[in-house]
């Protein structure tokens, strides 16, 4: 992957790292609050069964494909996927202590499975890669 790209690719996914961390840590729903002016409304970005788990599952699934693409052929690229698992349940929990918002345990599988897709998708990618 040419330089560049990879250097955009990086930059993209700390500002969605950062961006996923001030959503997640906020007290309430800061996009509720600008979609609907209230801080207590979760829109979902899909209509699903499930409620706003699936915009859980796409949020983890798109930062842990640009993390991984980020660093794929590094040798941190094992503690790249614990950060993310990590890093998918700890946001879950800190719901038990903040403000306006409360823990989940679909959200919670739902961050899990978006961060697990991502990796198989990689880990199956550098697998393919490497027999062409």
């Amino acid at each position: 992957m040419k330089n560049n790209v990879l250097k955009l690719i990086r930059y993209l996914y700390y500002l969605s790292l950062i961006a996923l961390l001030i959503l997640y840590l906020f007290p309430g729903s800061l996009i509720g609050y600008l979609f609907y002016g209230d801080l207590r409304t979760q829109p979902s970005l899909i209509s699903n069964p499930i409620g706003t788990s699936i915009n859980h599952a796409l949020a983890f699934l798109y930062l842990s494909m640009l993390g991984l693409i980020s660093y794929m052929k590094l040798k941190s690229f094992i503690q790249t996927n614990i950060f993310l698992i990590s890093l998918s349940i700890i946001l879950e929990l800190s719901h038990y202590l903040i403000p306006n918002r409360s823990f989940e345990f679909l959200d919670l599988f739902a961050n899990l499975l978006g961060t697990l897709m991502a990796i198989f998708i990689i880990i199956f990618y550098k697998k393919y890669k490497k027999i062409l």
